[in-house]
C-alpha cells in the first residue's frame, strides 16, 4: 500500500467506497440499529445539455474534487476537524444531450441513498438537475414540508426558456410546481418580468445580492428562523464574477465568499435532507470558482455535529 498519495478524482477527506458498503449492508440487517452519525454521500453529475451561453459544466464535477485539495482537514475558522461519515461515490452516469434520460437516472440514484437513510450532496454539472433532487424527495413524501433554499444570481422562474420547459433557466419553476413548503431565494440580481410576478403570485420570497450586500444580518435571521428540513441548492453565479468567473451565466454585482461562509454556519446546523452545488465550468486546475464550489461542501461537511 502506498501511505502517501491521494486520488484527485475522490474529494479529500471522503472515506472509502467499500466502506460505505459496508455500511449500507449491516444496516440493513434484520434488527440493525441505524448508525447514530449522519452519513453523506456525495455524486458527481457532468452534465451540461441544457446550457445556453458558456459551455463546460460538465467539467464541473472534476474540477471541484481537484480543488478539494486545496484544504486542511482541519479548520480554523471553525477549530473543527472533518470526522463525518463522508463518502464520494464518484459520478451519475449520464446521457449527454438527453435531459429526461439523465434526470431518470440521477432521480433513481438519489432515491437509492434517501432509501438508506443517506444525506445526497450533488457536484454539478447544470442548475437543471436539480429537478431530479425534488423529485426524489417528493417521491420519498418528504417535499411538502421541505424550505428549498435557492442560492442563485437568476430566479430560473420562468416557464419555458428557447421552446424548453426542462432547462437551466426553468428549474425552480419546475420545483415549484412540486409544491415545496417554501421557497426562498437569495443573491438573485437578473429575472424577467414574467418570473418576477410569478414569484410575487405564489408567494416566493426573494432577497437580492444589494439586499445581501447592505444587510447580511437580516439574511442571517432568515436562516436561522427556518425550521424543518431544507433542501439548499447552490447555483456557483450567485458569487459575484470577481469569485467564481467560471459559471454558465457570470453576472456582476454577486454576494462574496465570506458572506457565503457566514450563511453555511448557519445552515449546517440545520436539518439540510439534501445539497448541491451547480455550474462550476472550468476545466483548469486551481480555478478560483472550483476552490469556492469545494469550500461550501467542506465547510457543510466539517461543521456537522
Amino acid at each position: 500500500m502506498l501511505f502517501y498519495t491521494h486520488n484527485p478524482s475522490k474529494f479529500a477527506f471522503s472515506q472509502d467506497r467499500t466502506d460505505f458498503e459496508k455500511l449500507t449492508i449491516s444496516k440493513s440487517k434484520p434488527g440493525a440499529k441505524n448508525n447514530q452519525k449522519p452519513v453523506f454521500a456525495l455524486l458527481g453529475v457532468p452534465f451540461d445539455g441544457t446550457t445556453t451561453y458558456l459551455p463546460g459544466a460538465r467539467f464541473g464535477p472534476a474540477g471541484v474534487r481537484e480543488a478539494s485539495y486545496n484544504f486542511e482537514r482541519y479548520n480554523l475558522t471553525w477549530n473543527r476537524v472533518i470526522d463525518s461519515l463522508f463518502f464520494d461515490l464518484g459520478n451519475v452516469e449520464v446521457i449527454h444531450g438527453n435531459f429526461k434520460k439523465t434526470c431518470i437516472q440521477l432521480q433513481d440514484t438519489i432515491s437509492e441513498l434517501l432509501s438508506g437513510d443517506v444525506t445526497p450532496l450533488l457536484i454539478g454539472g447544470e442548475h437543471s438537475l436539480s429537478y431530479a433532487m425534488a423529485r426524489a424527495l417528493k417521491l420519498h413524501n418528504i417535499f411538502n414540508e421541505v424550505t428549498v433554499v435557492h442560492f442563485d444570481a437568476h430566479m430560473d422562474m420562468i416557464d419555458s426558456y428557447m421552446g424548453e420547459k426542462y432547462s437551466h433557466a426553468t428549474v425552480m419553476r419546475r420545483i415549484s410546481e412540486l409544491n415545496p413548503r417554501r421557497i426562498i431565494q437569495l443573491g438573485v440580481r437578473s429575472a424577467s418580468y414574467e418570473e418576477k410576478e410569478f414569484a410575487d403570485d405564489k408567494g416566493i420570497e426573494y432577497y437580492t445580492a444589494a439586499t445581501i450586500n447592505d444587510d447580511i444580518n437580516q439574511i442571517k435571521e432568515l436562516l436561522s428562523s427556518i425550521n424543518g428540513p431544507i433542501y439548499l441548492t447552490i447555483d456557483m453565479d450567485v458569487f459575484d464574477p470577481s469569485e467564481a468567473p467560471s459559471v454558465g451565466n457570470p453576472t456582476p454585482c454577486g454576494i462574496k465568499s465570506h458572506q457565503m461562509e457566514k450563511f453555511m454556519l448557519i445552515l449546517s446546523k440545520k436539518n439540510v435532507v439534501a445539497l448541491d452545488v451547480v455550474e462550476t465550468a472550468s476545466d483548469k486546475i486551481g480555478d478560483l470558482t472550483s476552490v469556492n464550489a469545494a469550500k461550501i461542501i467542506l465547510d457543510f461537511i466539517c461543521l456537522q455535529e
